[in-house]
C-alpha cells in the first residue's frame, strides 16, 4: 500500500473530522505516500533476528554513591529568610480554599 490515493486521504480526513481543500488532498496524498513508503522500507529490514529498540544507542543511568557532607543548621538556613517561625520558612498561601 505504498501509494496513497486522494480518495484514501479524503477518507482519513473524514475519520479525523478535518476539512481539506482539493489542493491539500492532492499535496497530502504525495506526502503521506512518501511516509508510507518509508515505513515499508523500515519494515522490510526489521526481521525476527533484529530486536525492536526505542533508541539506537544503549542508554544507562550513571549512578554515584551518596556522600554525606556538611549541612546547614536550621538557624543558618533561616538566617536569610524574609519570614520564618523559628523552625520553618513562612510563605504566603498560593492555593485557594479548594485545595
Amino acid at each position: 500500500m505504498s501509494e496513497m490515493t486522494p480518495d484514501a486521504v479524503r477518507h482519513l480526513a473524514g475519520l479525523a473530522r478535518i476539512a481539506l481543500s482539493d489542493e491539500e488532498i492532492t499535496r497530502l496524498a504525495g506526502e503521506l505516500g512518501a511516509i508510507v513508503q518509508a515505513v515499508e522500507s523500515v519494515q522490510s529490514v526489521a526481521t525476527a533476528d533484529v530486536p525492536p529498540t526505542s533508541h539506537p544507542i544503549p542508554l544507562g543511568n550513571v549512578f554515584r554513591d551518596d556522600q554525606v557532607g556538611d549541612t546547614l543548621t536550621t538557624e543558618e538556613a533561616l538566617a536569610g529568610a524574609p519570614d520564618h517561625d523559628g523552625s520553618r520558612f513562612r510563605v504566603t498561601a498560593i492555593l485557594g480554599e479548594e485545595q
